[in-house]
């Protein structure tokens, strides 16, 4: 079993559904891996289109088992003050599995800027969220 980090780079998200009517959204996400947890800053008064531009490490094994999922959950959440909770925008899951096992073998991985669809509560799509991955061998 090999071990290395799983460098996520959070650009952007544009096209999202908005959640406030009378101002800007104030939007962060949520980034999951496993049961790691990172959350990104938040973009005040983003409205539907943020931009965050952060990294995030994930420490990562390969192979995980046959149960692992190699998934990495992105919840884009919208900040309420008259609510007592934030409100869910919508998610994005990115399979990353494939470069992992492309960076074990060369010892480092990269997949450049993507933009992954964003799926609301009704399963429909609204907008899409931009990231980048690394991922690099442990030595």
């Amino acid at each position: 079993m090999a071990g290395g980090v799983l460098e996520v780079t959070l650009v952007e998200a544009q096209g999202l559904k908005n959640m406030d009517f009378f101002v800007k959204m104030n939007t962060y996400v949520i980034i999951q891996y496993g049961n790691q947890k990172h959350t990104s800053k938040v973009a005040k008064g983003s409205g539907t289109k943020a931009i965050w531009n952060e990294k995030f490490t994930f420490n990562v094994e390969y192979p995980g088992g046959a149960d692992h999922k190699y998934m990495l959950w992105f919840r884009i959440m919208d900040t309420q003050r008259l609510l007592d909770h934030d409100v869910v925008v919508g998610e994005s899951k990115v399979y990353v599995k494939d470069v992992i096992a492309l960076g074990t073998e060369r010892g480092k991985a990269e997949l450049r800027s993507a933009k992954h669809r964003v799926v609301l509560q009704d399963k429909t799509y609204a907008g899409e969220i931009s990231v980048a991955l690394t991922f690099t061998l442990n030595s």
